[in-house]
């Protein structure tokens, strides 16, 4: 397993990569606040059946960085990434795979180029279809308002210094959201992603949080040497886009995924919390829906809580293909 850097027309990507040269590519997306290396278990287990696995430091993230501008981080751009680095990498199709912020990616990768996605999986984020009576962020503000729960996360992370709590204490807030999403963590200490008026989301988490129990010293260290140099910014820029991001998809207004397709999600991931509604119907947007799995106790950090079950069913999606 090596890592290195990728040039690509727009970025210089740093990916964590393992396989055969010649094996099938296999992308896998992270989320926030994550890297690359929150894949490490999956690059070496699909390594070791024979695919390519590659796992890239995303747009705003670690050894990939990026444009400041906060317009750089729509959903195109992150695809357009995902369609470079496979060019890059002397590819003419792929398998992607996304956690977290990487599923949304990864779901209109296939979305938007079947051809060269032949294949999804989703984890913690099922897809979503467009909503074509407006935007995301008013909409989730008034089902909020309407619930009494106080604001969803992402409502706060529209404004534009919403990342200084994280900037502030990168390791502490780092320690508190592994905490707070972990399946390891009481129901009453998780966070919902709902906060009370004047309290930001490092705010509301304990400041006893502890690492989860898969965390090692080491593998933390990661995150907060990489968060500590590139910052929050272009991480939350991803969320401030989400408006942006309705307004220059409405050309894939009703499309369904065609290609085969796979979805994983812990039975106590927060998430589900504001996005587990999508999870029902997602047949019907997936046309070719080879499985949909909720894995028993597991939280958000599915693939780094349950390594050997999310390896299992990813590689039993793949070597069906």
């Amino acid at each position: 397993m090596i890592q290195r850097d990728v040039q690509t027309d727009g970025l210089t990507q740093r990916v964590l990569e393992a396989g055969p040269e010649d094996g099938p590519l296999v992308l896998l997306i992270h989320g926030f606040p994550e890297l690359g290396v929150s894949w490490r278990a999956q690059v070496a287990a699909l390594a070791d059946a024979g695919f390519r696995a590659v796992a890239p430091d995303m747009r705003g993230y670690g050894g990939t960085g990026g444009p400041a501008e906060t317009e750089a981080h729509i959903i195109l751009h992150l695809v357009g990434d995902m369609v470079d680095l496979v060019r890059a990498l002397g590819r003419q199709t792929c398998v992607v795979i996304g956690h977290d912020w990487g599923a949304p990616v990864a779901w209109h990768c296939a979305l938007i180029r079947p051809d060269l996605f032949t294949a999804v999986a989703g984890l913690s984020v099922p897809f979503q279809p467009r909503r074509p009576k407006g935007p995301p962020t008013p909409a989730m503000a008034a089902i909020s308002k309407r619930a009494g729960l106080g604001d969803l996360y992402i409502s706060r992370f529209q404004a534009p210094d919403a990342h200084l709590p994280f900037d502030a204490d990168p390791a502490t807030a780092l320690r508190k959201m592994f905490f707070a999403y972990d399946g390891a963590t009481p129901d009453a200490r998780q966070s919902t992603g709902f906060l009370a008026p004047g309290t930001d989301l490092v705010e509301s988490i304990s400041d006893d949080a502890t690492l989860p129990p898969w965390m090692s010293g080491a593998h933390f260290q990661e995150y907060v040497d990489a968060f500590s140099a590139g910052g929050f910014q272009r991480p939350v820029d991803w969320y401030r886009c989400l408006d942006r991001n309705w307004e220059l998809t409405a050309w894939l207004q009703d499309r369904r995924i065609t290609v085969p397709s796979l979805f994983i999600v812990g039975e106590r991931d927060p998430v589900r919390h504001y996005a587990g509604a999508h999870e029902a119907g997602l047949k019907d947007w997936l046309t070719d829906l080879r499985g949909q799995h909720v894995l028993p106790g597991a939280g958000h950090w599915l693939q780094q809580e349950r390594p050997d079950e999310v390896n299992r069913l990813l590689l039993d999606f793949l070597q069906s293909l």
